[in-house]
C-alpha cells in the first residue's frame, strides 16, 4: 500500500490546460485530474516535459511547477509559487 505524502487535500477535476516549457515557447494542451493547494495531477499526451514548467489553467495565474512523478502520459507535479 502506499502511503500518502499530499501536505494538502486534493480535488477531483476535469479542466483543460496548457504546459509551457520555458519563456517564449508555445503552450501545449493537456487535462487536469486533480489540484490541491500544493500541486496536481495532469494528463499531457506526446509531450516529453522537462523537470519544471509553468501550467496555465483556465482560472487563475499561471503556476510554476516541477515534476513529482510520473507514468505514462500521466503526472504529477508540485507548485514551486
Amino acid at each position: 500500500m502506499f502511503a500518502n505524502r499530499r501536505t494538502s487535500e486534493r480535488r477531483v477535476c476535469r479542466s483543460f490546460a496548457k504546459i509551457q516549457f520555458g519563456t517564449g515557447s508555445l503552450p501545449r494542451d493537456c487535462t487536469i485530474t486533480d489540484i490541491s493547494s500544493g500541486g496536481v495531477k495532469v494528463i499531457a499526451e506526446h509531450l516529453d516535459v522537462p523537470s519544471e514548467f509553468t501550467i496555465i489553467m483556465s482560472e487563475g495565474r499561471p503556476r510554476q511547477c516541477r515534476m513529482a512523478w510520473r507514468i505514462g502520459y500521466e503526472f504529477g507535479a508540485q507548485f514551486l509559487d
